[in-house]
């Protein structure tokens, strides 16, 4: 196993660094840009492995939920966002489940 020395370390890049750079530090309007789109992209992923897991094609899934086939493309691809109701219908198409959990609201709802 290689030691890098606490020195060497500390003189290493930051990812924060590299993004602060490039899209502007914590809570800018540019870093939040980044923030949605990067969220969007991973979600994005998510169903796109899954439905190739599961072998449908873009328009098996396109037609499962009312869409043409070049919208699901552009959804895989990050060209075009994607709303809640859309990331529902193609997973309950693709039989996934999800749950929204909101920190404060959940541990309210827990105390009623």
């Amino acid at each position: 196993m290689i030691k890098i020395s606490e020195e060497k370390w500390e003189k290493l890049p930051k990812v924060e660094d590299h993004l602060s750079e490039k899209y502007g530090p914590v809570g800018s309007a540019s870093r939040k840009e980044f923030q949605a789109k990067a969220e969007a992209w991973y979600y994005a992923e998510l169903l796109r492995e899954e439905r190739k897991r599961q072998k449908i094609t873009q328009k098996e899934l396109g037609e499962r939920i009312g869409k043409k086939r070049e919208y699901i493309s552009a959804l895989e691809q990050g060209q075009t966002d994607m709303q809640l109701s859309t990331f529902m219908l193609i997973s309950n198409a693709l039989g996934l489940k999800f749950s929204l959990v909101v920190g404060s609201f959940l541990l309210f709802m827990i105390c009623l």
